[in-house]
């Protein structure tokens, strides 16, 4: 009998044990496809910020997940949000605020005992795969560590840019974001060759912000790099694989220049464009350090250089809708594959935007600002579950939380020095509401917090900013002289960074462009007169 008790036992032991082998056998890492896409602000038809914005594959993909409304980046710039998201870490803690020349001088440091994403999931079991504008510089911005995080990458489509398309885009260096229209676009009309000339012996940027519809002779022989970059996606999610894979799919369009073929300019009608509402009085509360950031990159202003010529704020809007209308038929054309793939059942969708885009408010453009339409981004993501409906989330979230979010729903062991907050609860449960609100900088010691129902910026210098985003959320009412918002200010100040990393690359901080604009105007009494 007691023999026959040991052998029993021994059997129950051997059942559980060989129970529990078999669940951990049968959990299926699912799959991520990770799409990000360059400057899309809120621009979108499911978030709402422009009523006459045409993006049928984004609205089928948000019915079937959660959107976060409320997201916001770390740094509105490329290359800063980019390793920031990838790296889990904020630019205050790494001093990654600006080019990836600087990153690198700090690269092994920052990275101690941590690893990018993708290099997370490759050591993770994963095959990683990249294609087009995953990092500022396409698959990396660390070139002696790119082979650590993929398996494999796509080429760079824009390396074989044919002579004609070269020319178009008068010496702009970002080379991925080519084709510019053959003639150079509105400001290069405006001002003319010869101020192009002169103007690109120092800097290069002024004439991106223009926009146009492209022939079929002014586009890539492949097709638009977006397009070329779609493929490659699709060929590599298409196919069934020996092991999970992490897909990462970054889009170009809508980043300057706004150019795209002409059939998605002639889904809209110039005449009827609706415009950003922008107010008379819209800098007359902003202070100086707002104030320099709003005057932008070019010769005498953003706003000035646009205004000079008043048909160009339309055409801008409606180019840049144009690209946003492209690039949602790109991703469409991923989407699809995805869902007639082996693949379709097992994999996670999230798609972000490095930050927004602002044409025209508080009279700037582009994005490299404190303000809501530089900061606030599509966040989305779809879970491999029956129960995945159309949900939205209104909390307030950072581009932060995707790491940690991705390394829970894979089931990968966490990682300490990751910044962010998972966001399993807020897909789990969109009504979910928690007290974290949101920092974003802009280069060293300019933050914005920004909480459920209010933006707070700090700047360097002491100048403060608060809008109350319950009854201005186009930001137009700076609330911060008026005392009885003291406590708020206050609450939000808590949320500060207590240490900011001085900018890669340095031993100390020196002024930028910011103070040193800031002082020629108090010298001069020169403060333009369109941001008084």
């Amino acid at each position: 009998m007691k023999h026959q008790i040991i052998i029993l036992l021994g059997l129950l032991v051997c059942t559980q044990s060989c129970s529990d082998h078999h669940e951990k056998k049968e959990i299926k890492q699912p799959n991520v496809l990770f799409i990000s896409v360059d400057d899309l602000n809120d621009w979108i038809k499911p978030l709402g910020g422009h009523s006459q914005a045409i993006t049928p594959n984004l609205d089928k993909l948000f019915n079937h997940g959660v959107s976060f409304t409320n997201a916001h980046c770390s740094q509105a710039v490329c290359t800063a949000s980019r390793n920031s998201v990838l790296s889990g870490l904020h630019p205050t803690t790494t001093g990654w605020y600006a080019s990836t020349k600087a990153m690198r001088t700090n690269y092994t440091e920052v990275m101690k005992d941590h690893m990018m994403l993708p290099e997370y999931f490759k050591n993770n079991g994963y095959n990683t795969y990249a294609a087009g504008k995953v990092f500022h510089d396409g698959e990396s911005d660390h070139p002696s560590q790119t082979d650590n995080y993929w398996t494999e990458y796509s080429p760079h489509f824009w390396n074989n840019m044919e002579e004609h398309i070269k020319e178009a885009g008068f010496g702009y260096r970002g080379r991925m974001f080519y084709p510019f229209t053959k003639d150079g676009g509105q400001l290069v009309q405006l001002y003319g060759e010869d101020t192009i000339n002169n103007y690109y012996k120092s800097n290069n940027r002024f004439y991106s912000l223009c926009g146009g519809p492209l022939s079929e002779k002014e586009i890539p022989k492949g097709g638009m790099y977006d397009e070329q970059i779609a493929s490659w996606t699709i060929d590599k999610i298409s196919k069934k694989q020996d092991k999970p894979f992490f897909m990462a799919a970054g889009f170009l369009r809508p980043h300057v220049p706004y150019t795209a073929p002409q059939k998605y300019f002639d889904m809209y009608h110039i005449d009827s464009i609706k415009i950003p509402d922008i107010p008379d009085d819209e800098m007359h509360d902003i202070p100086l350090m707002g104030k320099s950031i709003a005057f932008g990159r070019t010769p005498n202003g953003g706003w000035y250089d646009i205004s000079r010529k008043k048909e160009i704020l339309p055409e801008l809007v409606h180019a840049y809708l144009a690209c946003v209308t492209f690039v949602d038929d790109q991703i469409g054309k991923v989407l699809n594959a995805l869902e007639n793939s082996p693949n379709a059942d097992n994999t996670i969708i999230v798609l972000w935007s490095d930050h927004g885009q602002h044409l025209g408010e508080k009279r700037h453009f582009r994005k490299q600002a404190l303000w809501e339409e530089s900061t606030r981004v599509p966040l989305f993501f779809k879970i491999p579950t029956p129960k995945n409906k159309k949900a939205q989330s209104h909390q307030v979230v950072s581009l932060l939380d995707i790491y940690p979010t991705l390394v829970d729903l894979c089931h990968l062991p966490k990682l300490p020095k990751l910044e962010g907050t998972s966001l399993v609860p807020l897909l789990e449960n969109p009504q979910t509401i928690w007290d974290k609100p949101v920092l974003s900088t802009w280069y060293y010691k300019n933050h914005a917090i920004r909480s459920n129902n209010w933006r707070y910026i700090h700047y360097r210098n002491g100048e403060e900013e608060l809008y109350n985003h319950q009854n201005d959320p186009g930001e137009h009412i700076n609330l911060a002289s008026d005392p009885q918002y003291a406590a708020i200010i206050e609450a939000h100040k808590k949320w500060l960074p207590k240490n900011n990393a001085i900018p890669a690359g340095k031993n100390k901080y020196t002024e930028d462009t910011l103070d040193k604009r800031i002082k020629e105007w108090i010298k001069n009494d020169s403060i333009p007169s369109w941001l008084r």
